[in-house]
């Protein structure tokens, strides 16, 4: 199945949301030896998995997106990231 933009959009948002929960999670019961940088791995290592997850429940998958969608999903997950991490920073 080839994506929409607005399905993309759709996805992506949900993506937001989910990862802002799950970082509070992560970040709340930080047990990695209080190293920072292995939470900022598991969630962008949750970020492309549940992203895959995402699209395979569209019956699509990152290699079916169209470069343009490919860019904006490499875009979104990267402002996603730097606003958790910012965010926990402080």
């Amino acid at each position: 199945m080839v994506l929409t933009e607005n399905t993309l959009d759709e996805l992506l948002t949900y993506m937001e949301k989910s990862m802002n929960n799950l970082a509070k999670e992560a970040f709340a019961n930080l047990e990695l030896g209080g190293e920072f940088s292995r939470v900022e791995n598991f969630l962008q290592n949750q970020f492309d998995i549940r992203f895959e997850n995402l699209l395979m429940a569209k019956n699509s998958g990152i290699h079916h997106l169209e470069s343009k969608m490919k860019n904006k999903a490499i875009q979104r997950k990267q402002k996603i990231l730097e606003q958790i991490i910012k965010e926990f920073k402080n």
